[in-house]
């Protein structure tokens, strides 16, 4: 992507940094959390770099070691005690403003759309409408956090479907890269992804964002049983 203009890597780049700081601050200044946040943006930015995942015959895709990785690493979270305990320490005020970061995000996309390294689709002009999760994340935020005016009830409903526009967006972005199982956007595939930064979507901010909307479910229903 050598004409790809600067900016737009600039601005995604920082976009990751502002998440990863920003999840930094609901694990309570977790030291450790963000050296490892840290270290796997440094590993997988070096791996994107050499050119690993522009290799994209043979299945399964080196893809799936940008998110498979963090998967397993949230379940094992949810899985185990000490996981658990981490997950109920988050301050599920700071993830709901985390959520924000999805509006640069979807900016993003447009602009990779606009020089034609990701499809229509991906964008909100297309079938991508993530951008409602991070415009309405303040008012969740203001309402159902600071105001309390918001039920338990309307939170969790937010969450799960913010859930949904976040996995919508990510089967799209799997189904339009140029792999074996492409389903979608045989005229301009999702190559962006493919290369740093954007490699960091999938390997941090999305597993970011969804480990912060299963973090408040979680936190939420606790709640409600006491």
């Amino acid at each position: 992507m050598e004409n790809l203009p600067v900016y737009i890597s600039l601005i995604f780049g920082l976009t990751t940094i502002l998440t990863v700081f920003i999840f930094f601050k609901a694990a309570n200044n977790s030291v450790a959390t963000l050296l490892i946040l840290l270290a796997w943006l440094a590993l997988q930015g070096f791996l994107s770099v050499t050119g690993f995942y522009t290799v994209t015959s043979g299945l399964p895709p080196r893809f799936i070691l940008l998110g498979l990785p963090a998967l397993i690493f949230i379940t094992g979270l949810f899985a185990t005690a000490k996981g658990r305990k981490y997950i109920d320490n988050l301050n599920i005020k700071t993830l709901t403003i985390l959520h924000t970061i999805r509006i640069p995000v979807e900016i993003v996309l447009l602009l990779l759309f606009i020089n034609k390294v990701v499809p229509k689709l991906m964008t909100f002009e297309g079938r991508n409408f993530d951008i409602i999760a991070g415009l309405t994340a303040p008012v969740i935020f203001y309402f159902g956090f600071i105001k309390k005016q918001f039920s338990k009830t309307v939170i969790l409903l937010w969450n799960f479907i913010c859930i949904g526009l976040l996995l919508n967006i990510v089967v799209i972005a799997v189904l339009s890269a140029p792999f074996p199982i492409q389903q979608l956007a045989f005229d301009q595939p999702n190559i962006a992804i493919l290369y740093f930064p954007f490699t960091w979507l999938p390997c941090c901010v999305v597993p970011l964002v969804l480990l912060s909307h299963l973090a408040t479910i979680r936190q939420v229903l606790n709640n409600q049983k006491k």
